[in-house]
């Protein structure tokens, strides 16, 4: 696992058996910015987005179970310190109005953990300060997930 700088990371994932140190990198690289608490997953359908979410919810101590909220929009989670994580799924939202009639800004501005998938459904949205989880599919269940803070 490589540092490319202070504001990006690339972490070779060769298996899903890597997913646990790759989820504690992660959280490790995301506290080191204490002003970001929205996190944006971008990748082909099928690339591990939800997986790696499952990942680091595990690795955060959340024991309800995590899956898409492809259909709900929003699922929450607790952590093992009771706070809250929110995962969101915007890839069946038609117009950005739909996101804000559920109170995403509320969820946003919470300073709670936000994990979303589908982000380029709502760019107008997104908070000025988020990081970018970028997995690009390899061979097998090889991934490299590239973090980067904006």
């Amino acid at each position: 696992m490589d540092t490319i700088a202070d504001t990006e990371k690339m972490l070779q994932v060769a298996s899903l058996a890597e997913l646990p140190e790759a989820a504690e990198e992660f959280l490790t690289f995301l506290a080191g910015n204490t002003t970001i608490s929205t996190v944006l997953f971008e990748g082909e359908m099928g690339a591990g987005k939800t997986t790696f979410i499952k990942a680091i919810c595990k690795e955060l101590g959340v024991i309800d179970p995590v899956s898409s909220p492809t259909f709900s929009i929003v699922n929450e989670y607790l952590t093992g310190n009771g706070r809250p994580v929110y995962h969101f799924d915007f890839y069946r939202i038609n117009e950005e109005q739909e996101s804000v009639n559920i109170g995403v800004y509320d969820y946003f501005d919470s300073g709670n953990l936000c994990l979303i998938e589908w982000p380029t459904k709502i760019p107008n949205l997104l908070p000025d300060h988020y990081m970018l989880v970028t997995i690009t599919s390899g061979a097998g269940e090889e991934r490299l997930i590239t973090l980067k803070q904006y």
